[in-house]
């Protein structure tokens, strides 16, 4: 199965490590030191253009991506409605 996660941009869902959402995570040292640590090794994947919202590591690389980490786990089937505030 594969999770669209921007643009025209997909992964295979077994090989997603994590899902995370770039708000107000982003400005955590440890979240900028790792992705300063991806860019430096060239696993660093912009999906599209603009700021994007979340960040979604697989075993092969780290994707930026302008969806929300939300609607991307919703996606992947890591959320049900009564875990994003839905009835």
């Amino acid at each position: 199965m594969f999770l669209h996660i921007g643009a025209d941009a997909i992964v295979k869902l077994e090989s997603v490590v994590g899902i995370f959402e770039l708000g107000t995570r982003s400005s955590a040292p440890a979240t900028r030191e790792f992705l300063q640590l991806a860019r430096a090794e060239r696993r660093l994947v912009e999906v599209a253009f603009g700021p994007p919202k979340s960040f979604v590591v697989t075993q092969e690389a780290v994707y930026l991506s302008p969806i929300s980490a939300v609607t991307l786990k919703k996606r992947a089937g890591l959320l049900g409605a009564e875990d994003s505030g839905g009835a």
